[in-house]
């Protein structure tokens, strides 16, 4: 039987595969909107990412704590950045 800490470290090395497969399609997306969905996927790799490291320290009240914090950061900065390119959208 697999242990629950060997499970989740072997998911958190999954995240972080997956993790620069999406830098891989930041950098060398075709489109900004690419980019941009890119972006958004990193961040929610990265809070799944908080939340295993987490039960693997049994401190999961304190990295969920954060990563609720990184994710209402990433929310605002996805509606700062949709502001900006709609602004620029309008200007043309």
């Amino acid at each position: 039987m697999i242990d629950m800490s060997t499970f989740f470290l072997a998911l958190m090395v999954g995240f972080v595969i997956l993790l620069l497969l999406l830098l891989i399609r930041v950098f060398k997306g075709p489109t900004l909107f690419d980019r941009l969905n890119g972006l958004g996927l990193i961040a929610a790799a990265a809070i799944i990412l908080l939340v295993l490291i987490g039960f693997i320290n049994e401190r999961e009240d304190m990295y969920l704590d954060i990563a609720v914090s990184y994710s209402i950061l990433g929310f605002v900065g996805s509606l700062v950045i949709a502001r900006f390119l709609l602004d620029e959208v309008n200007r043309k």
